[in-house]
């Protein structure tokens, strides 16, 4: 009788891929964690319980078969646990970089509950797909049949992306317009290298492109090509922009040189590490090296604003957020990984204003917690007369994301938009009030998670099949 490979998370510890140690990986923009080896990933995969009711599934976007493939790896398929990865998911070994596992899958892994440690989801899933690119196994779409309904996409972000894959399977033709030179949206310009490498997303591009998907970039809607040209040229269009506009601040001297958003710090320092020429980066700008760093928030954007400063060699890096650690919304293992790299938290703080131009300091007022507010968190209070100054050189506002006004900025007004300025589309099919219009991502959900944006993506696509199938059939008979 074969030798049971699962239900070893009692003998088995929990053990995450080696971190490199904080003084050397502050030092490059290369990934914190190393690869698993193959009998380290079998050995971690094999702790599952493969539970009857599997929380890791059905707390995932994806609702991938998460039991399915730690088994596959611990019985050493690695082919199959990549096809059972795939299957469900557009970018596995993005999503096994990048998202917050601590408050999806392994948050809610059924023997974390138990005590004994979450199974280490997203470190497999991440090394079943490295697997499957060093082993050929990952083809480019050969679609078994061409179609000739055309889909225009615009957005080359995660959400647009992984439409554009599905319908290219299907054989539809597939152009994706992206106002960047290069293609990923915030997976390319937005997140940082040490949780990212490019690499890992130009590759996917690549293979995209030689699946029949045809890319129009430096494209900037409503300013270098019209929306309605691009209606014009397909049969149905999705939007796929995400949300773009900072979250600004106010107060004295809010206006400041030095003080600049966290998209355009990170845009600036991811072009550097792709060689481009960024003078805004040369010229300081948008460079902490040297400087004292200051950034306002506490959402992933911030972790990678204040983690990016300490790897350009900012003298001190301090993050102010309003609430405490535990009503943070960033990823703790993300503020975990900051602090072991040097950057300061002080919690239960916020910008009152900001003195200097260029800014020399942020006038800094303390908070305290208070009742629950409307979402059920408690709100912060200002403590009168608590104000200090916090020397600084560079401000960075890391405040989260709002969605532009595409109806007035592609001169669309039949374009509905919620109260919040996200355009209003169906639920699941991302369907809008404009015949052959569907939205997906972030631009409907607001700032989000990429593997929302991929699950978006991918039901949109699915649903637009069916509305092409649907008329191919009208038209025949």
């Amino acid at each position: 009788m074969a030798k049971q490979p699962m239900l070893k998370f009692v003998s088995v510890d929990r053990d995450m891929p080696e971190k490199r140690d904080a003084n050397v990986r502050r030092e490059d923009f290369h990934e914190i964690y190393a690869e698993y080896a193959d009998q380290k990933a079998a050995e971690q995969a094999s702790r599952c319980s493969q539970c009857g009711v599997p929380y890791c599934q059905s707390h995932c976007p994806l609702h991938n078969n998460i039991p399915d493939w730690l088994r596959l790896t611990a019985e050493g398929r690695l082919q199959e646990a990549y096809e059972i990865s795939q299957a469900t998911n557009t970018f596995p070994e993005i999503c096994g970089r990048i998202c917050p596992q601590d408050r999806l899958c392994e948050g809610n892994c059924v023997i974390e509950q138990s005590g004994h440690g979450t199974v280490t989801i997203g470190a497999v899933e991440k090394y079943i797909t490295d697997t499957a690119w060093e082993n050929g196994w990952v083809q480019p779409i050969k679609p078994a049949k061409e179609r000739a309904e055309s889909v225009g996409i615009i957005g080359a972000g995660p959400g647009g992306l992984a439409a554009a894959d599905v319908l290219r399977r299907a054989g539809v033709q597939v152009t994706v317009y992206d106002r960047y030179d290069r293609s990923g949206g915030l997976l390319t310009y937005g997140i940082p290298g040490f949780k990212l490498e490019k690499d890992v997303v130009m590759r996917r591009n690549e293979q995209l492109a030689k699946g029949g998907a045809r890319f129009v970039l430096n494209c900037d809607v409503g300013r270098t090509m019209a929306f309605e040209d691009i209606r014009a040229q397909h049969d149905a269009v999705i939007i796929a922009t995400g949300v773009y506009k900072s979250r600004d601040l106010g107060g004295p001297g809010a206006g400041a040189d030095g003080i600049v958003k966290a998209i355009d710090y990170l845009t600036a320092s991811n072009r550097k590490s792709f060689g481009d020429e960024v003078p805004e980066f040369d010229s300081g700008e948008l460079n902490a090296e040297g400087k004292r760093v200051v950034v306002i928030g506490g959402g992933d954007t911030a972790m990678d604003c204040v983690r990016t400063a300490i790897r350009q060699g900012a003298v001190s890096v301090k993050c102010l957020y309003r609430r405490d650690r535990a009503n943070m919304p960033g990823s703790q293992r993300e503020v975990q990984n900051a602090e072991e790299e040097g950057v300061q938290f002080e919690w239960l703080t916020a910008p009152k204003g900001f003195r200097g131009d260029p800014v020399e300091a942020v006038i800094v007022q303390k908070m305290r917690l208070g009742p629950p507010d409307a979402t059920g968190r408690q709100a912060p209070e200002i403590i009168e007369g608590s104000d200090y100054d916090e020397p600084a050189d560079l401000v960075i506002k890391a405040l989260g994301f709002e969605p532009e006004d595409l109806p007035a900025l592609w001169g669309q007004p039949e374009l509905e938009v919620t109260r919040w300025g996200t355009v209003k589309a169906e639920f699941t099919t991302g369907r809008t009030a404009l015949p052959g219009v569907y939205a997906v991502g972030d631009i409907v959900r607001g700032a989000s998670l990429v593997v929302w944006a991929i699950r978006d993506g991918r039901d949109c696509a699915e649903a637009l099949l069916a509305d092409l199938n649907a008329t191919t059939a009208v038209a025949a008979e």
